[in-house]
């Protein structure tokens, strides 16, 4: 019991301690991790000594805290020259003494930039028992680059992200953004670096970081991360029957305020909530089996910022007599939300209660042409509430046309007329389906009304319908059915409405 609390204790006693310092002091180990590390170096005449050098210090300070073996982290080097070269294997060098001393060993080659023959070698690399690489571990490609190629990378790479290799870049300023950024994996701000040869100690924790997100796959990790909540998921290391897992885990720099949990073998994820926002985490999941002893997996994670909601407000599907009203984001934190409207100018409003899980209402039985001043509250569960407002504009009604008539004009011709209909109407459409020929549609201005028809054939049945549209809407049609006279009949026409 006391070699177990000894134990424990160390795990966080070493967590604590794990801030990572300036320069090229002591890191904390990072165990939990596994992968093929790859690091594509360009080893060409384009790159000067120094920049060689500097390349270098800066592929030993990225990998230098993982630990090395079999069951852990791997790394090669390619060179990028005329013809790539494979400076050692992924199974050579184990630890991090002789991981060390082989990148400090490692000595230019000069010739030509051929990244795309270099790409297509780490394919093959990448995948083969001969090279030490492992089959079901996370691959990671490290192009370290001046910006020259002499020859196409496109294809290659795209064959090496198809085959599940993340692909981080780091430009020493002369690249093309566009071209690297089409190389990188998405999304390319995470896995596409831009910096002066002499600055690339700035953004080595940023991209260590970005590359345990990938080589921690078969780890303890932590998704679906909010202001207040995170999900830890972890390989099925024991079962129902064989042992359950501890849960510790607490704020950096106040390990008093530890919390732990009990799940069972079978599980495989859990969920911590109630979590301050803006906080980073200590985590150790512990298996506690009755069968194997299983080492600790120790993470950190931190909170986001909390989520003010609403942030905005959206009107949309507006029609006469409602519209509809969105608003993002939708934090666990908030209980309820209350959305108040009213027309404007005017001092009555109406109240809408919507759950705190919903981001959208419909409001109905309003005015049309109308504007309303529609605000939405959210109502926290700590009791504090935000508001946001908004204008909604309702559509004017579709009006109906007035009066359609008809005046024979000879020759197989009809004019149709009709009086305005209300409102501010962008135009008219009149479409006549004729009972013998094609049917036609005509469309006229607002200050238009009326059309001459002509085609129709003496004793045909045709109907006319005229409706007005509006900006967001069509008016509701008014329809007449007209029958031309037969040729032996006197001229003219009969029309009846249709009901």
């Amino acid at each position: 019991m006391l070699a177990k609390a000894a134990l424990v204790l160390g795990v966080w006693l070493q967590l604590a301690a794990g801030q990572e310092a300036p320069g090229r002091g002591p890191l904390p180990s990072i165990s939990n991790s596994e992968g093929d590390i790859l690091f594509l170096l360009d080893s060409s005449g384009s790159v000067s000594y120094y920049e060689f050098s500097k390349v270098k210090e800066f592929m030993w300070d990225l990998v230098r805290p993982f630990t090395f073996g079999p069951n852990d982290v791997q790394t090669s080097i390619i060179h990028i020259s005329t013809t790539p070269t494979m400076e050692f294997p992924f199974d050579r060098y184990l630890s991090r003494g002789t991981v060390h001393q082989a990148i400090q060993d490692t000595q230019q080659l000069m010739g030509d930039t051929n990244t795309g023959k270099a790409l297509s070698y780490a394919k093959e690399k990448l995948f083969s028992n001969e090279a030490g690489a492992r089959p079901d571990v996370p691959k990671v490609l490290v192009w370290v680059t001046d910006g020259f190629s002499t020859d196409d990378i496109s294809e290659p790479m795209q064959l090496l992200k198809d085959m599940g290799v993340t692909v981080f870049i780091v430009s020493t300023g002369r690249g093309n953004y566009l071209e690297l950024s089409a190389a990188a994996s998405q999304p390319a701000e995470k896995h596409l670096h831009f910096v002066d040869v002499d600055d690339l100690p700035i953004i080595t924790k940023e991209l260590r970081d970005a590359m345990l997100d990938v080589i921690q796959a078969n780890r303890l990790r932590v998704v679906d991360i909010t202001s207040s909540s995170f999900r830890l998921t972890w390989p099925q290391l024991l079962s129902q029957e064989t042992g359950y897992y501890t849960l510790e885990y607490a704020p950096v720099g106040d390990l008093a305020a530890k919390r732990t949990t009990q799940v069972s073998g079978a599980h495989t994820s859990l969920t911590l909530s109630n979590l301050a926002p803006e906080t980073t985490y200590e985590v150790a999941l512990i298996p506690e089996s009755n069968v194997h002893y299983f080492s600790p997996q120790t993470t950190r994670v931190t909170t986001l910022a909390e989520e003010i909601s609403p942030a905005q407000v959206l009107i949309s599907e507006s029609r006469p007599h409602s519209f509809q009203v969105s608003w993002a984001p939708t934090p666990d934190s908030v209980a309820s939300y209350q959305v108040l409207y009213g027309p404007l100018p005017g001092h009555s409003a109406q109240l809408l209660e919507v759950d705190g899980n919903h981001n959208s209402t419909v409001v109905e039985n309003l005015a049309p042409n109308t504007t309303y001043l529609v605000t939405v509250t959210a109502i926290y569960r700590s009791g504090k509430e935000k508001s946001l407002s908004a204008k909604a504009c309702t559509q004017e009604e579709g009006s109906k046309v007035r009066h359609l008539r008809f005046v024979d004009m000879g020759s197989n011709t009809l004019k149709a007329s009709w009086d305005a209909a209300d409102g501010k109407v962008l135009g008219y459409r009149v479409r006549c389906r004729r009972q013998s020929g094609r049917s036609s549609l005509i469309s006229v201005s607002p200050q238009i009304h009326s059309v001459l028809l002509t085609d129709l054939a003496s004793g045909t049945t045709n109907k006319v319908c005229v409706k007005a549209m509006y900006k967001d809407q069509p008016g509701r049609r008014l329809c007449r059915m007209v029958r031309m006279q037969p040729a032996t009949e006197a001229p003219g026409y009969k029309h009846r409405q249709r009901a």
